[in-house]
């Protein structure tokens, strides 16, 4: 599982991202937890494996709210995801399966790409505390 640079995933995906972002730099492969914006990436170790291909145009794991951006789920071989109805009190957006020899990227044009090492994960939201509970907005 080599790295690929920026660059190359925007040119592999066709996804841009913002032009203060360094097109040379290597995109980092989480393989235990990471985070892109509002979206948490946590390993799974137990449970149900997802079984959902991952399109080859992506599947929006978050959509861009009021002028946001959508977190694009993206895979470089086969890669599943099994998503969740969302809500403000379901957090989970659902199970993400990325078998060895693949890798899955999370686009998103303020935060670049997050590549996502084999295993099996959910992906979750984050919700903040104000007035109401609700789901953060990025």
């Amino acid at each position: 599982m080599n790295a690929i640079t920026l660059d190359q995933a925007i040119d592999r995906f066709g996804v841009d991202v913002l032009e203060h972002l360094d097109r040379a730099a290597s995109i980092p492969i989480v393989d235990e937890i990471g985070r892109q914006g509002d979206v948490l990436i946590l390993v799974k170790p137990r449970g149900k494996k997802a079984t959902t291909p991952v399109p080859a145009a992506g599947f929006p794991a978050v959509r861009g709210e009021a002028g946001g951006n959508t977190h694009l789920l993206l895979a470089d071989g086969p890669v599943f995801f099994d998503p969740l109805p969302v809500s403000a009190s379901q957090l989970d957006l659902g199970v993400l399966t990325v078998p060895a020899g693949s890798v899955a990227y999370l686009a998103h044009p303020e935060h670049a790409y997050l590549g996502i090492a084999p295993g099996n994960y959910v992906l979750r939201r984050q919700r903040e505390q104000a007035d109401q509970l609700r789901l953060v907005a990025d």
